[in-house]
């Protein structure tokens, strides 16, 4: 069996020159401190997971060097997950810069805090997600549920991407809302270039009261939508800590999932973000 891997997590020290401003946000006090690969190493332990992927915060390409760094230094760190300007003509130059560190193994932009709602399907924007698919190079969809209607429409028109909705799309689990979110995942779902995290659900609910069977529809739709095949676990450490420890993520997931086989298992908690993102077993 495949080691376990929590296949979203973040790192951030203020002390390096990018925009931190998001973390000053009063409910964010609590993770408004650095959080390294020795603060994760110890939740770690705590876990059966043994590799990792990083993604990034930042709308730099200093923070891609960063990371890779990082990743150099920490062997639980299987890949990185970082950011090209899709809408710059440097696109292409970037990606490939990007791409010759071993552990870079994807793309993502922070989507949600687009003003424009419509900014992923713009015309400058596909370009760019094009050249992604030309090399072959995953792309993580940060969407609110406003932004979902819009994956379908990306894996028709590039059917050769492979993309993962982050954090099922962060459902409002805190009022139980499925509708419009279900069939928008649903219709996401019919496209097998597209794939899901079962992440982030713990800050969707209410931070100090949630319990694992308020993630019970959620997952469900999602697995059944999707299959365990393209469902993959993530921490989302340390955003979790607003609501959890990075344990009580893990432990929340495999109670809602329920009784499943050990192959779906497998498949969840490391072999679907193995594939998806191509790091070696």
């Amino acid at each position: 069996m495949s080691p376990e891997i929590d296949a979203h997590h973040h790192f951030w020290q203020r002390s390096q020159p990018f925009d931190y401003r998001w973390l000053d946000a009063p409910a964010l006090a609590p993770i408004r401190r650095d959080f390294l690969p020795a603060d994760l190493a110890e939740r770690l332990a705590l876990t059966p997971i043994r590799r990792t992927i990083l993604v990034q915060t930042q709308h730099d390409l200093r923070e891609n060097d960063w990371a890779l760094g990082l990743a150099e230094q920490n062997s639980f760190i299987a890949g990185v997950v970082g950011w090209v300007d899709l809408a710059s003509e440097r696109c292409e130059e970037q990606l490939l810069a990007f791409r010759s560190h071993p552990k870079a193994v994807g793309i993502r932009h922070v989507t949600q805090d687009e003003p424009d709602d419509d900014f992923i399907v713009r015309p400058d924007v596909l370009r760019g997600l094009s050249v992604l698919q030309k090399h072959g190079v995953p792309f993580d969809l940060l969407f609110y549920v406003k932004h979902l209607r819009h994956a379908a429409r990306l894996a028709r028109t590039l059917p050769a991407l492979r993309m993962v909705i982050d954090h099922l799309a962060k459902p409002i689990i805190k009022k139980r809302q499925l509708i419009p979110w279900m069939p928008d995942l649903r219709e996401a779902a019919k496209y097998p270039n597209v794939y899901c995290k079962l992440s982030g659900m713990a800050t969707e609910a209410d931070w100090g009261r949630w319990t694992a069977r308020d993630f019970v529809p959620y997952v469900r739709a999602a697995l059944e939508a999707f299959g365990a095949d393209r469902c993959m676990y993530g921490s989302d450490w340390p955003v979790c800590e607003l609501a959890c420890s990075h344990r009580s993520t893990y432990d929340a997931l495999d109670e809602a999932l329920g009784p499943i086989s050990a192959s779906e298992r497998q498949a969840i908690f490391g072999g679907t973000a193995a594939r998806f993102y191509g790091v070696k077993e």
